[in-house]
């Protein structure tokens, strides 16, 4: 795994994007970046082998370099499951592809380079959205939301994982310091950590945990809940009726 060290130097050359750079550290971004990321996957993987059918379609939207599905493969072993992921990098799709060749799974992956907001999903009886919809334009997710719910099966399961803000000024201020600390834990520099939020500012919006679920309701999932919180990072499951 290569490290990330892309912003070592405090310059910010360009706004935050997936090229073959950061694709080549992604795996190591994720890990030192996102709190909890092996947990939450751990969580994911209860809820898919609890809800999902025999020979189920699940798909990984803004799959990046196809860690989430690899990871999915080996906690999953008792289910029979159709995985694809998709993303319109394709620095991204090539390196998870090359991963899922060195990792013997090409057979059981597959990865698309589209556009989530457009392809077709057929078959769906999941759909995973990890840290992805943050990215998308805002004005654009409420529809891109209710897309999902109408590729759903019906019964089907998306889980829905997002960088938030809090309500509350003064906590979310708390939440913004503690995330800070956890970074500088895992080995990012002052400098490192306020050139990566200079190259994010316009890149990445997050929208509070009542915003994400008002565009679930409101796109007609009825059930709805989070299953993991830490501070300014927050992962949900919503269920399509059956």
């Amino acid at each position: 795994m290569t490290e990330d060290n892309l912003y070592a130097a405090g310059r910010v050359d360009q706004d935050f994007s997936f090229n073959d750079r950061v694709a080549e550290v992604f795996d190591d971004m994720l890990e030192r970046s996102i709190p909890f990321y092996r947990t939450v996957m751990d969580c994911m993987a209860q809820l898919l082998v609890n809800r999902l059918p025999e020979g189920a379609t699940l798909y990984d939207l803004g799959s990046s370099t196809g860690t989430t599905l690899l990871e999915l493969t080996r906690r999953m072993t008792a289910k029979k499951v159709h995985y694809i992921g998709i993303d319109n990098a394709p620095a991204m799709v090539a390196k998870a592809r090359q991963k899922s060749a060195q990792y013997g799974k090409s057979e059981m992956l597959q990865f698309r380079l589209d556009d989530i907001t457009r392809c077709p999903l057929p078959d769906a009886s999941a759909i995973i959205c990890n840290y992805t919809m943050q990215f998308l334009r805002p004005m654009t997710r409420q529809v891109f939301i209710e897309r999902l719910y109408r590729e759903l099966s019906a019964g089907g399961i998306l889980i829905l994982s997002e960088k938030t803000i809090a309500a509350a000024g003064r906590l979310n201020r708390d939440f913004i310091e503690q995330y800070h600390a956890f970074k500088m834990k895992q080995g990012y520099s002052e400098l490192e950590i306020s050139a990566k939020r200079e190259a994010l500012e316009n890149v990445l919006v997050p929208f509070s945990v009542d915003e994400n679920i008002a565009m679930l309701r409101h796109a007609g999932f009825e059930e709805i809940e989070i299953f993991f919180k830490w501070f300014n990072f927050t992962s949900m499951v919503a269920l399509k009726q059956p």
